[in-house]
């Protein structure tokens, strides 16, 4: 876990990453915003390629949200393809709308993708979870109530082939935007990603 020190600008902003990453996916990004964000809490979560149960890992990130944060402090969250997933479950099923003001999403299967379908649910829990109509996914989605007090923000490829299709990269609520790339890495990566991605970032 990595925790940048203080800065009044913004609330404390939260990265979480994708499966097969950890907090140093976010580097190139964060190179590019015109001014740091601080606090920056950067967790790495134990993913374990996919294994680790979606609710098991939202909750080991509210642990380090409250260790870093206390209980009261708002946050902003981004979450990068699982990671995403990762913070919503946290905000809808364990209190942390209440504390969350935004929430962005990058490249991340709020409508599951058909890229979990082959996979059991033993041992793969957590691609399980992003199956299409997966029981975590119905649950998500089927009460939206915990997010009408998070301003909500997704960003997708059309053509991304980790999440298939590209546009099952979206939340249910909030702005949707499909950024230029071509694959799911550009989408942290690529200029033409960056720049959308900072400007949402560094928006009061």
């Amino acid at each position: 876990m990595r925790l940048a020190p203080t800065c009044e600008s913004h609330p404390p902003l939260v990265m979480v990453h994708g499966m097969l990453d950890n907090s140093r996916v976010f580097n190139r990004l964060l190179k590019h915003l015109r001014e740091p964000r601080r606090p920056l809490l950067l967790p790495d979560l134990p993913l374990r390629f996919g294994m680790t149960p979606i609710a098991e890992s939202a909750a080991l990130l509210g642990q380090q949200i409250l260790a870093a944060f206390g209980p009261e402090q708002p946050i902003d969250l981004l979450g990068f393809s699982m990671g995403g997933v990762i913070a919503r479950t946290w905000i809808q099923l364990l209190g942390g709308h209440r504390r969350t003001r935004r929430l962005i999403s990058v490249g991340s299967p709020h409508q599951g993708t058909l890229t979990a379908m082959p996979w059991p649910r033993q041992p793969m829990a957590g691609i399980a979870d992003l199956k299409c109509g997966s029981p975590l996914l119905q649950e998500l989605n089927g009460n939206l109530d915990s997010l009408s007090t998070v301003a909500c923000c997704s960003f997708y490829s059309g053509i991304d082939l980790v999440v298939l299709p590209g546009w099952r990269a979206v939340l249910p609520v909030g702005v949707q935007r499909m950024l230029p790339v071509w694959t799911h890495p550009q989408l942290l990566w690529d200029r033409q990603a960056l720049q959308p991605l900072s400007e949402e970032l560094m928006r009061p």
